[in-house]
């Protein structure tokens, strides 16, 4: 029996979930205009080990979202990690973001390619796309979104904080923009468990999340006149 915990502070969500092989068992969250993870992340990893009657030394592994993400919410996230595989004597397991919210885009969207993206700044996002089979097909990388860009990997469906940016742009694009899906810890299940029958751990002393302060963005394109 392999039981996790999972905290998702990567975004302006704060999301933690328990999981027993591989299967999703409770999750809580919430999320807001402001970083809340502060105030919300240990009450919540408190109020769902309660609930569902388990005991924190009886967990097999932490698992946390390495990023890409904010500066703000990584930090808490995997600080909170960290100390409670301190505590606790147990290994440490990391999902990337992007792969996190693609993972849940593809149990509803199937035989798609799927474009998962979050926030940056103005028009720009951090995004990776995957196809049906779940291949990356584009990796991560930082861009400005233009009307053309990721023109190739059409049709796909857009999903993550950052979707909402391709409303009014895309709009005339043979794609699918699903709002409903974001960054959850939900999302970091079934990777979690394929790393941990794996013995995919991370060193807990020199583990650092991936901040979006360390991505350059790719500027665009457009020729100036």
């Amino acid at each position: 029996m392999a039981r996790f915990l999972h905290i998702e502070t990567s975004t302006k969500v704060c999301s933690v979930a328990l999981s027993e092989n591989g299967k999703l068992v409770d999750s809580m969250e919430a999320s807001s205009d402001k970083y809340i993870h502060a105030e919300r992340l240990t009450v919540f990893i408190e109020k769902i080990i309660e609930n569902n009657n388990w005991k924190l030394p009886k967990i097999d592994a932490i698992v946390v979202t390495r990023g890409p993400g904010s500066y703000t919410g990584l930090r808490i996230g995997v600080s909170t990690a960290k100390g409670l595989c301190y505590a606790l004597n147990k290994p440490l397991i990391s999902v990337d973001t992007l792969e996190s919210i693609a993972q849940l885009a593809s149990t509803k969207h199937p035989n798609t390619n799927i474009c998962a993206m979050i926030d940056a700044r103005r028009m720009e996002v951090f995004s990776t796309i995957f196809n049906s089979r779940f291949n990356v097909i584009k990796p991560l990388s930082a861009d400005v979104l233009e009307e053309n860009t990721y023109q190739e990997f059409l049709p796909m469906v857009v999903v993550g904080d950052g979707a909402s940016k391709t409303k009014e742009i895309w709009k005339n694009r043979e794609l699918t923009l699903d709002e409903s899906i974001s960054s959850s810890a939900k999302g970091q299940i079934e990777l979690a468990f394929k790393k941990y029958q794996a013995n995919e751990f991370e060193d807990v002393a020199y583990f650092e999340p991936q901040y979006l302060k360390d991505f350059v963005v790719t500027p665009s394109k457009k020729k100036l006149l």
